[in-house]
């Protein structure tokens, strides 16, 4: 069904089309019986599906990536459609507009998108009040947290601090984003010192009342090898929970799409980040021994590139470019093909 509507959404700018499903969305989750017509659609509970990951137990090891639901105001109308988790932000300390429009770009050709939103977000109180008395009923929700645009890099801590207690009640683990190409020199912020600083400085504030929250950091797939072999070691000593890998790419190999498209400022994420970002899964895995859990996100379009994902050493997976492509039984497919192919 969705592949028969998908053209008639293209047809529209992304943004707009974004705000008119989730309105729609929201709309038909106050009918009775549409939250339960959905479940029954889209979800499949299997125990075989369930990871415990840093300490956390997932219903199943399918989530939605950080950027569909920045303020989270769709958590419970996102759920029906069975992910096992829900990222929600980036969120920054203050509510920001992000970039000029139009900024985000459809590649169809490419089965891609290229984003320069630059966090976008109604601050991380607002987003705390939304997730405060939301029933989880089971369901991980993590907060991905970043710095506002005009906050210097040399004060980007202090940001980071305030999205995380802001936070800290309402979620259940974090995501530390450095790697977003759309915050003039947020990528500074993934060097070996600075990123230290944030990351031991949130370590230490990570407990409240004995509760602690895994910290994960999210990475560019743009990093060398000897960057990589940095954050394996920054990772190991900071003690935080794990990685994300990866977030979208400043480059633009292989493309097919027209010029005019693929030479837009921002980050290109789906089909073409396939490759590289299981390469970093892979590479981290490989050389870390897998000493942490690796979260792999990254041009996951079908079943065997979630499987291909977990074969290089990912723990758990989300989609976001893929669920805008494929629809929302792409969280159906992919948990049914890790069934059928022992992956569960």
């Amino acid at each position: 069904m969705y592949h028969l509507i998908r053209p008639l959404l293209f047809k529209f700018a992304p943004e707009d089309i974004h705000h008119f499903v989730t309105t729609v969305l929201r709309a038909a989750n106050k009918v009775p019986g549409v939250a339960a017509l959905q479940k029954s659609a889209f979800h499949l509970n299997d125990s075989r599906l369930e990871r415990e990951v840093f300490g956390l137990k997932f219903k199943n090891p399918v989530g939605l990536g950080a950027g569909f639901d920045k303020n989270a105001e769709l958590v419970k109308e996102l759920a029906n459609f069975g992910f096992g988790f829900i990222e929600i932000g980036t969120v920054t300390p203050l509510p920001q507009p992000g970039n000029d429009l139009p900024r985000m770009f459809r590649l169809p050709k490419d089965e891609g998108l290229i984003n320069r939103m630059g966090f976008n977000n109604k601050g991380a109180e607002v987003a705390a009040g939304h997730l405060r008395y939301l029933k989880r009923n089971g369901l991980i929700i993590g907060g991905n947290i970043g710095k506002n645009k005009l906050t210097p890099n040399e004060n980007a801590v202090n940001d980071y601090i305030k999205c995380f207690d802001a936070l800290f009640d309402v979620v259940d683990y974090f995501v530390v984003n450095v790697s977003s190409p759309n915050t003039p020199g947020l990528r500074a912020l993934q060097e070996k010192e600075p990123l230290k600083h944030i990351l031991h400085t949130l370590q230490q504030r990570n407990s409240k009342d004995g509760v602690s929250r895994p910290i994960l950091l999210k990475i560019a797939p743009d990093l060398t090898n000897d960057q990589l072999d940095d954050i394996i070691e920054i990772v190991k000593e900071t003690g935080i929970a794990g990685v994300i890998a990866t977030n979208t790419t400043i480059g633009r190999d292989g493309l097919v799409s027209p010029a005019k498209l693929t030479s837009e400022t921002g980050g290109l994420s789906g089909k073409p980040l396939t490759k590289r970002s299981t390469e970093v899964i892979r590479y981290l895995s490989e050389k870390s021994g897998k000493a942490f859990p690796i979260v792999g996100v990254g041009g996951i379009h079908t079943p065997e590139d979630a499987i291909e994902k977990l074969d290089a050493g990912a723990s758990l997976i989300q989609v976001y470019t893929g669920f805008i492509y494929q629809g929302p039984a792409i969280v159906k497919q992919i948990n049914r093909g890790l069934l059928r192919a022992g992956k569960a």
